[in-house]
């Protein structure tokens, strides 16, 4: 039965202009294939049921259900009330949000050309839908007046999210001039294509980029295992009996640690750094000049002199100027430090007499030996202690029992788009169904690069909603009968990720605007930052860290190398970050009267300004494949990584000043941080649980350098 029936029969309930907040949830997810009901209130996708082409047309008719519900609200003849105006704005819109939710893991995590171009089809008429929202004048006036008696409402919550909606509007240009606001929404409209663009461009280029090796001899120093699995990919992509190593959304690639091979360690380097500047189809640099273009000319619209300064006024640090001021107390430490060690692999080099000056694509290898040498340790050591499932349940799962009394079970029933993916329903300490978890961690050509967190459903009393949320990462799969075993930065990714999930999980907000992840981006790192420091506490570590073969724990003078070692190559490491957080800032200070700009000229002038043109050391993002800021929306915020590290370092800090991972340490936490959403000022809530500012002296600890 074709969606769009389903949607006849959802529009045809609508009563008082409002569909899906009528419809009883047990006729709607009877019929459709969005929703396949698992517990009470809680509602996964169906994807044995969905079809590539029920996104479309559902989606559509998600926004014409939304506009019909906006219009019932501005023509409501009743005097503008919190419920009648800001609730009803929260109940819209709820069949656009799923399938929106549904398209969005899909096309990050296992898309298709198909999917691709609904995305590109769509994201024009998504931009469209927003601006008839935030820019409609009717609206605003009734949301305006809401607001100018929000003393009044009768709840804190209640008061937060007029002031959220009214500065939405405000943000996106509801007091323009109606002919600026055809501007607007003409730049809103190009912005949302190239964002699109971008995102299938640089997927596109991530798979061509792959490197092609011919003879096994090329991959020497990998382990068998990678050897496996790039004969297995090469098999994959026809062809059979050659090797191929694909590329992750970084500028550096894990295997440039173990290749011993310097020339295809150089080609591997520049399929790299090259995948998105090739002059073919999968250039991105006229898309993101344009982007850029675009966003500086929206912020002049609203009257700032950058993007910058119009993007960060809701988040912690307020102004580019603060983060400018944060950012340099950073470089001078990390570049130092990078200096000093990029000096030690040098002289590495030059003991073997190498004979030549180190270079990017040789930082990693020898690192690794230098490491291997001042400390007795490297990865190949650490990898058998680290298969993946047991580092899932027994480390990131234990955890979160240990510190928030949860439990989880696997769930077989329930259908998830690629037989890798997992899922698991979350317990609360009460016993009671808190969550679906879905996980999904190996890499492949249709998954572009990184890690992420997300909701397909997110957590509302309001909507009766609970959390179901997933992680994505990009670990690379072995060959069939050999055990996944990962790398000890993998290991971190994976606490990092489930520290988003959690506070998507432990949300408990009325509204679904202010609920869970919610929260600015300055702010939204911070949970899933500091839940990575569990994965080195005794007490979680001892119950995962068992050798897949043997079972025995980690040698303890295998840790305490671990922990000696935990500093080791940070300039490196946090220099690249500074570089990438610098080029956000400085392509999103352009003014409205900048010309395109030359992508590659801009990147090397905009390193030089900041003293991040270490040659050895580059960004961790090149401008040309920087997804963060051109598709993730991350745009003028990547900073907000290191200022969260901040705050997680100087939040676990509070811990080990009270006695550490404990239950009811976590609880605190939770109470005061993880479930409260976006429902109060966020420096003040981080004030509340820690007692003062965050200070950057944990971070500059943490990392070895005071």
């Amino acid at each position: 039965m074709k969606l769009i029936y389903y949607l006849s029969i959802v529009a045809m309930a609508t009563v008082s202009g409002s569909a899906i907040g009528q419809v009883t949830k047990s006729s709607w997810n009877s019929s459709n294939p969005f929703y396949q009901t698992s517990t009470l209130h809680m509602h996964a996708p169906a994807f044995d049921k969905i079809k590539n082409g029920d996104f479309k047309p559902a989606m559509e008719e998600g926004i014409r259900q939304q506009q019909r519900e906006i219009t019932a609200i501005v023509n409501n003849p009743a005097a503008p009330t919190f419920e009648n105006t800001l609730v009803a704005m929260e109940k819209s819109g709820q069949l656009l949000d799923r399938v929106e939710s549904v398209l969005n893991v899909l096309t990050g995590a296992y898309t298709n050309a198909e999917l691709q171009k609904v995305e590109e089809d769509m994201s024009p008429a998504l931009a469209a839908n927003s601006d008839a929202i935030y820019l409609n004048s009717k609206l605003f006036k009734r949301v305006e007046a809401v607001y100018n008696n929000r003393n009044k409402l009768k709840d804190a919550e209640s008061k937060r999210l007029a002031e959220y909606y009214y500065e939405n509007f405000v943000r996106a240009g509801a007091k323009l001039s109606e002919a600026n606001k055809v501007v607007m929404k003409k730049l809103n409209a190009e912005e949302a294509t190239l964002r699109t663009k971008f995102g299938s461009q640089l997927l596109a280029a991530n798979k061509a980029g792959a490197v092609v090796l011919n003879d096994k001899s090329e991959l020497a120093g990998l382990s068998e295992a990678a050897i496996a699995a790039a004969a297995q990919n090469a098999k994959a992509a026809g062809m059979d009996g050659k090797y191929l190593i694909t590329l992750q959304n970084t500028t550096q690639q894990p295997e440039l640690a173990s290749l011993t091979n310097r020339a295809t360690r150089q080609k591997l380097y520049e399929a790299s750094i090259n995948r998105t500047e090739r002059n073919d189809a999968n250039d991105t640099r006229a898309t993101i000049s344009r982007l850029a273009q675009i966003r500086a000319q929206k912020a002049n619209l609203l009257g700032f002199k950058n993007y910058a300064a119009w993007k960060l006024q809701n988040q912690m640090a307020k102004t580019p100027e603060t983060v400018e001021t944060f950012l340099g107390k950073l470089t001078p430490a990390a570049t130092a430090r990078a200096k000093q060690e990029a000096a030690e692999i040098q002289a590495m080099i030059d003991q073997q007499n190498g004979g030549f000056k180190l270079q990017p694509w040789d930082w990693n290898f020898y690192s690794e030996q230098v490491r291997k040498a001042k400390y007795a340790i490297d990865e190949s050591q650490i990898k058998p202690y680290l298969e993946i499932n047991t580092v899932l349940e027994k480390g990131v799962f234990y955890a979160a029992n240990l510190l928030y009394g949860l439990t989880f079970k696997e769930r077989k029933d329930l259908p998830v788009y690629q037989e890798d993916v997992r899922v698991f329903d979350v317990f609360d300490k009460d016993g009671k169904q808190l969550a679906l978890f879905y996980a999904d961690y190996f890499k492949r050509d249709n998954k572009r690069g990184g890690a992420w967190m997300s909701n397909m459903v997110g957590q509302s009393k309001l909507l009766g909603t609970k959390p179901v949320i997933y992680n994505v990462c990009n670990f690379t799969k072995p060959a069939p009968g050999q055990p996944a075993l990962i790398s000890s930065s993998d290991m971190t990714t994976m606490f990092h990720e489930f520290g988003h999930a959690l506070h998507g999980m432990f949300a408990s907000q009325q509204y679904p605007s202010l609920s869970g992840t919610a929260t600015a981006r300055d702010f939204v790192e911070f949970p899933s930052q500091f839940n990575e420091h569990w994965a080195m506490d005794p007490k979680v570590l001892n119950n995962y860290a068992k050798h897949y073969k043997t079972g025995e724990p980690m040698p303890q003078e295998l840790i305490d190398k671990i922990k000696k070692a935990s500093t080791f190559n940070e300039g490196y490491a946090f220099t690249e970050v500074l570089a990438a957080h610098n080029l956000d800032l400085q392509w999103h200070s352009l003014p409205a009267n900048a010309p395109l700009q030359d992508v590659d000229k801009f990147e090397a002038d905009a390193l030089h300004k900041t003293g991040l043109d270490l040659p050895q050391v580059p960004p961790r993002y090149r401008s040309s494949y920087f997804n963060h800021i051109w598709n993730s929306g991350y745009s003028a915020g990547y900073y907000a990584y290191s200022w969260t590290e901040m705050l997680a370092h100087d939040a676990y800090a509070w811990f080990e000043e009270h006695g550490g991972l404990t239950r009811e340490n976590g609880q605190r936490f939770r109470d005061m941080i993880l479930s409260r959403g976006n429902t109060i000022e966020l420096g003040k809530m981080y004030r509340d649980f820690r007692g003062h500012d965050p200070e950057i002296r944990p971070l500059l600890k943490a990392r070895g350098l005071e």
